[in-house]
């Protein structure tokens, strides 16, 4: 009798695929444990001496299916060539073959039992097709392929249930419902029993991240099951309180965007934001510049402005739109120094070419500020056809892995590529998402971003030479005389708003200087982004360290710099060209010093 056990309780996966004890006499093996172990010359000697391959065993399983767990290919087109029945129903829950190798994420062999002319629609003993099981078992690059290959995205099981439905259901965490609403399945479709949608279901189960990405794909507040319950109804009777703030905060979003005046305010989200960080700054500036004493008082203005910026933030600043607060006060910052250097600064200065110079560093800064914000920082751009191609003709290369795919974006993701989840895209040689630009940096904008940079630097420092110019020349006090406290309370006294903006640039000036060294130091002397070295950082603390040095992107200092300028230096070395958007294969560096694919 044949080797049977059931795996992990499912009595439909009788045989997992492994490593099996090996074989001492193949001639003494039966065809069912042949074909398991995938003793080719044994089930052909088998076969050929009679044996009926469309015979099922004592368990109703045929040997297409023991073939197909065990992804034995060979073995398949062999058994079908011999009049195996592809679709043949067999074991405790009465699955295909297909549903076999499904269940165990082979796919390799689903790919060659459709193209045999397995029916992925056919539905097993559990009620379901060959997409639900994909879904179910969290076998990403099978659901792709079946979709791209025609299979419907709102296939129904047994019970009417979509792939979507089951997986708002059934599987805790953000994959697959994310993969899945990236092919638009119908958000708002009812099962056959409960009449529950997907947004229903998460609730139910209690699966936060699959209810967080309904809820922003758009799916419908208002249907009500066949209990008349509304997804709201479902979260209170699940005393989960955190989702029962995330559907009520939807639910009040979506009713801001009914209302006419509302309407109007979200298409200057920006500006207004813009216009209120602007404000903020000036109105704490005002207040550390009241000529009362009381630091009390003063303390509690200020916490008052903040409320009262939060609470504006918070009704007319959608979600969407909150990632550019950083943005806003960066811009807010510069305004107000650019505004205190030439208001109290500038009188002081006698030197043309030091006001040059701040005018210079003021106009870079938001040049390159734009720069940086408005160019395309290398999204991986397909359509919707060329992405199911994409993922069809991958598969049949043996090279639809989720290391080097993106599930998101559904395009094969280039070499250095990273997919950003702020920006929901796919970014070419990405080196991180910028906090203070709102924005991805990539192969489009990290040119612009490091002059980004190195003009905010000088700008602040500019600031910071001003301020003290100012200080000695209308402070009456003196560090040296008076020491350090005393020299600090003076100044503060002497004039907070020039003190307040003196804080302002200083913080300015630390981080775009450090983060200046630090974007320098890895183009020059690594050849790597942000995002490469932090991952390459990590591995070096696991059991097989790796050096940042040696990587294949490292090619000399100079070399470095010519290409990520893309500057020849007056003729002294040829920046290597790449197209970062469709390179997939490590490259050399050839004697001409071109880049080639390998």
């Amino acid at each position: 009798m044949h080797n049977c056990h059931t795996a992990h309780g499912d009595k439909d996966l009788p045989m997992l695929p492994g490593p099996y004890p090996i074989v001492e006499d193949p001639s003494t093996c039966d065809i069912v444990k042949a074909t398991q172990y995938g003793l080719v010359e044994r089930c052909k000697e088998l076969v050929e001496a009679g044996y009926d391959v469309r015979q099922p065993d004592k368990e109703n399983v045929t040997l297409l299916h023991w073939a197909a767990i065990n992804n034995r290919q060979e073995l398949v087109k062999y058994y079908i060539s011999k009049g195996a029945i592809v679709d043949q129903l067999g074991g405790d829950l009465n699955s295909t073959p297909l549903h076999w190798a499904i269940r165990q994420g082979h796919l390799p062999m689903v790919m060659l039992l459709l193209k045999c002319g397995a029916d992925p629609s056919l539905i097993d003993g559990e009620g379901f097709s060959s997409i639900h099981l994909a879904v179910l078992f969290q076998h990403m690059p099978i659901v792709a392929y079946l979709i791209a290959k025609g299979q419907n995205i709102d296939t129904t099981d047994f019970n009417g249930q979509t792939p979507l439905m089951l997986s708002a259901q059934k599987v805790i965490g953000p994959e697959p419902t994310r993969f899945l609403l990236k092919f638009n399945p119908s958000l708002n479709a009812v099962d056959n029993v409960q009449k529950n949608t997907a947004l229903h279901w998460a609730i139910t189960s209690g699966n936060t991240s699959a209810v967080d990405l309904l809820l922003e794909a758009g799916a419908s507040l208002d249907i009500k099951n066949v209990k008349g319950e509304t997804p709201l109804d479902l979260a209170y009777q699940s005393l989960n309180r955190f989702m029962v703030y995330m559907v009520k905060e939807e639910e009040r979003m979506r009713s801001r965007r009914n209302n006419r005046l509302l309407k109007i305010v979200e298409k200057y989200e920006l500006f207004l934001l813009l216009a209120s960080s602007l404000t903020l700054m000036w109105a704490v500036g005002y207040v550390m510049n009241l000529s009362s004493d009381s630091w009390l008082l003063k303390g509690g203005l200020l916490l008052f402005l903040l409320f009262g910026m939060a609470l504006f933030v918070r009704q007319f600043v959608g979600l969407k739109n909150l990632r550019y607060l950083p943005t806003a006060f960066l811009l807010s910052s510069v305004f107000w120094m650019s505004a205190t250097w030439f208001l109290w600064f500038l009188p002081d200065v006698t030197n043309t070419i030091l006001e040059i110079a701040v005018m210079f560093s003021v106009v870079g800064f938001l040049y390159y500020f734009y720069k940086t914000w408005k160019t395309d920082p290398g999204y991986i751009k397909t359509s919707e056809k060329e992405r199911k191609e994409n993922i069809v003709a991958l598969a049949e290369a043996g090279c639809l892995d989720f290391r080097t795919f993106c599930t998101s974006c559904l395009v094969r993701k280039p070499l250095r590529s990273m997919h950003c989840l702020a920006c929901n895209s796919c970014v070419a040689r990405y080196d991180q998402h910028s906090l203070w630009i709102g924005q991805c940096i990539g192969i489009g904008n990290h040119r612009y971003y490091l002059l980004f940079l190195s003009l905010l630097t000088m700008t602040s420092v500019w600031l910071v030479y001003g301020t003290l110019l100012y200080w000695s020349n209308h402070c009456a006090t003196s560090y040296h005389q008076d020491g350090a406290w005393t020299y600090f309370t003076q100044i503060v006294y002497c004039s907070p708003w020039v003190s307040y903006v003196f804080a302002v640039a200083c913080f300015h000036a630390v981080w775009a200087s450090l983060g200046l060294i630090v974007q320098l130091y890895q183009i020059v002397f690594l050849g790597l982004t942000s995002h490469e070295r932090m991952n390459l950082l990590i591995q070096r603390k696991s059991k097989h360290p790796v050096s940042l040095r040696r990587t294949p992107y490292n090619l000399g200092c100079f070399q470095n710099l010519a290409d990520f300028f893309q500057c020849s230096c007056f003729g002294m070395f040829k920046p290597n060209v790449v197209d970062w958007t469709k390179q997939y294969n490590l490259f050399h560096q050839a004697k001409e010093k071109n880049v080639h694919s390998v």
